[in-house]
C-alpha cells in the first residue's frame, strides 16, 4: 500500500527537539545558570558562615547547633531522656498502682468468691486464680502504664524530628565498634519494651549490622526490668544514703545499670564486628529533617495501637502460663517438699558463687515469660520456703518497701551485695520470651537466636562472679 502524496511526513524527535531550541531565547542557558546561582546563594547565606559575615541562622540551625555539638549534643541527649525515663516512671506510680488495686485486690477476691459459689476444687481455682490470672494481672499492672506512657512520648520525639540527631550524635561511637548509627534508635526503643527495640532493627539496611543491632538489644533495659532496678537501688542503695539524698542516690545507681547496659551494647557490637560478623561497616548517609511539630492523633494510635497493645498482648499470651507453672512448681510435691524446692536447693550453690541465691535463680528461670514477676515470685518463694506465717505456696504478693526489705534481709539473708548482683543480674541474662520469640520471627535463624539468647547469660554470670569474688577478696561481705 502506497502512502498518499498529499500527506505530510510527522516530525522526527530531532526536528522537534531543534525546533524547541530554535523557539528558546538566546539568553536562556544565561538565565537557567543564574536562577541556579541565586537558589544556591540563598542556601549558602543560611547554612556557612564566612570570615565576614555570620550565616543568617534559622530555628532548625540554631537547634542544630546545640543538639549536634560534639559536647553539648550528649549533655542535651542525656538530659532529654533522662527527662522520658523520669516521666515514664514516675507518671506510671500512680495508674500502676490504681490497676494493681483493681486487680490484684478487686477482681482477684470477686473471683475467688466465684469460685467459692461455684465450688470449684481447690487445686482449680488456685491454678486458674492464683497461678495464671495473678500472673497475668501483675503484666497488666506493672507493664502497661509505663509503656503506655513510653511510647507516646518516644514516637513524639520521633515525629518531632529529634531520634535523626541522636542517631547523628552516635553514629561515631557505633561506627568505632563496627556498627551502624541507627541503632541508637533501635537502642533506645529497647528501653520501652526489647521486641519493639528488635522489630524496630528493620531499618538498618545492611544484614550484618541488623544482626548486630538484634543480639544486642537485650542490653537496653526493657519496661519489665525497670520495677526490679528501681526496688533494689531504693531499698538497700538510697537507703544507705542521708534521707534529703536517698532518692537521688537511688535515681543515679538505676542510671549507672542504664548506662552500662549502652557500654556493654557498643563493647559486644565491637566483639562482634571483629569476631563471627566481621565485615565494612556501612557508610550512613544521614538526611537530617527539618524540625516540625508532632501530629497528636497519629502519635497516639502509633504508640497506643501500634506498639503498646501489640507487645502487651504478646507479654500477656507468655505471662499466663508462667503463672500456672509457678503454682505448679510450688504446689506439687516430690517426697517432703515442692517441686519449687528442690529448684531453689538444686540451683542454691550456684547462686551463692555467683552472690545471689537459688530462689533468685529459679524466679528468672520461671519468669522468663514476663520480667515483671521476678520481684513477686522472689517474695513469694523467699516467705513461703522461710516459714513466713500467711505465706501461700504459688500466690504472689505485693508488699511495701519496707516490708519488702524486712522479707529478704531477714528471712532471705540478703546483703547489698546480693542486691547489687541482683541489679547487675537483671541487665545481664536472656531476654524474655516474647523478645525471644520476636528475634526468631526477624532473623529465621536458631543459630543466632541461640546466641542472642545465652550470650548475656553468659557474660551476667561473668560479672557477677567477678564482682563477688572481689568483694570477698577486700572483705566487703
Amino acid at each position: 500500500m502506497t502512502r498518499n502524496m498529499g500527506e505530510q511526513p510527522k516530525p522526527s524527535i530531532l526536528d522537534t527537539a531543534k525546533q524547541l531550541r530554535a523557539e528558546l531565547s538566546d539568553d536562556y542557558h544565561d538565565k537557567v545558570m543564574t536562577a541556579i546561582y541565586a537558589d544556591a546563594a540563598q542556601i549558602a547565606s543560611t547554612s556557612v558562615s564566612r570570615d565576614t559575615q555570620k550565616a543568617n541562622l534559622t530555628f532548625d540551625r540554631t537547634l542544630d547547633r546545640i543538639l549536634t555539638h560534639p559536647i553539648f549534643g550528649f549533655i542535651a541527649m542525656g538530659f532529654m531522656f533522662l527527662v522520658v525515663f523520669w516521666i515514664t516512671i514516675a507518671g506510671a506510680n500512680i495508674p500502676s498502682q490504681m490497676l494493681s488495686d483493681l486487680l490484684l485486690t478487686h477482681v482477684y477476691g470477686w473471683l475467688h468468691q466465684a469460685a467459692t459459689a461455684l465450688s470449684l476444687p481447690t487445686w482449680l481455682s488456685g491454678l486458674t486464680i492464683d497461678g495464671i490470672y495473678l500472673a497475668t494481672a501483675w503484666v497488666i499492672a506493672v507493664m502497661l502504664p509505663p509503656m503506655a506512657i513510653f511510647f507516646p512520648l518516644f514516637t513524639l520525639l520521633e515525629d518531632f524530628g529529634y531520634l535523626p540527631r541522636v542517631a547523628f550524635n552516635l553514629d561515631r561511637l557505633f561506627a568505632k565498634a563496627g556498627t551502624h548509627g541507627k541503632q541508637s534508635l533501635s537502642m533506645m526503643m529497647g528501653f520501652g519494651c526489647n521486641a519493639a527495640g528488635v522489630v524496630s532493627t528493620r531499618i538498618i539496611d545492611s544484614p550484618r549490622e541488623r544482626l548486630i543491632a538484634i543480639i544486642t538489644n537485650n542490653f537496653s533495659i526493657c519496661n519489665g526490668r525497670w520495677p526490679t532496678l528501681i526496688l533494689m537501688g531504693t531499698i538497700f542503695i538510697g537507703a544507705m544514703a542521708p534521707p534529703a539524698l536517698a532518692s537521688l542516690i537511688a535515681a543515679l545507681s538505676v542510671m549507672t545499670v542504664a548506662v552500662l547496659g549502652i557500654v556493654f551494647s557498643l563493647l559486644v557490637s565491637w566483639g562482634l564486628s571483629r569476631t563471627w560478623l566481621k565485615g565494612e561497616t556501612s557508610v550512613f548517609s544521614l538526611e537530617l529533617p527539618p524540625y516540625r511539630p508532632p501530629q497528636i492523633w497519629r502519635t497516639l494510635y502509633t504508640s497506643i495501637i501500634d506498639r503498646t497493645l501489640i507487645v502487651l498482648w504478646r507479654a500477656i499470651m507468655m505471662a499466663a502460663p508462667a503463672g500456672a507453672v509457678i503454682w505448679l512448681s510450688s504446689n506439687i510435691m516430690l517426697g517432703d517438699a515442692s517441686i519449687a524446692a528442690h529448684l531453689v536447693n538444686f540451683l542454691n550453690p550456684l547462686g551463692m558463687v555467683l552472690g545471689l541465691n537459688g530462689v533468685i535463680l529459679v524466679a528468672y528461670i520461671v519468669a522468663i515469660p514476663a520480667n515483671e514477676i521476678v520481684i513477686p515470685t522472689v517474695l513469694m518463694l523467699t516467705m513461703t520456703l522461710g516459714g513466713v506465717a500467711g505465706a501461700q505456696a504459688g500466690v504472689m504478693l505485693e508488699l511495701e518497701n519496707a516490708q519488702v526489705y524486712n522479707v529478704l534481709t531477714q528471712v532471705g539473708d540478703w546483703t547489698l551485695l546480693t542486691a547489687v548482683n541482683l541489679m547487675l543480674f537483671s541487665l545481664l541474662h536472656n531476654p524474655c520470651s516474647t523478645t525471644i520469640w520476636t528475634i526468631w520471627t526477624e532473623t529465621k535463624s536458631a543459630k543466632w537466636t541461640a546466641v542472642a539468647t545465652f550470650l548475656p547469660i553468659a557474660m551476667g554470670v561473668a560479672v557477677t562472679f567477678t564482682t563477688t569474688t572481689i568483694a570477698h577478696l577486700l572483705n566487703l561481705v
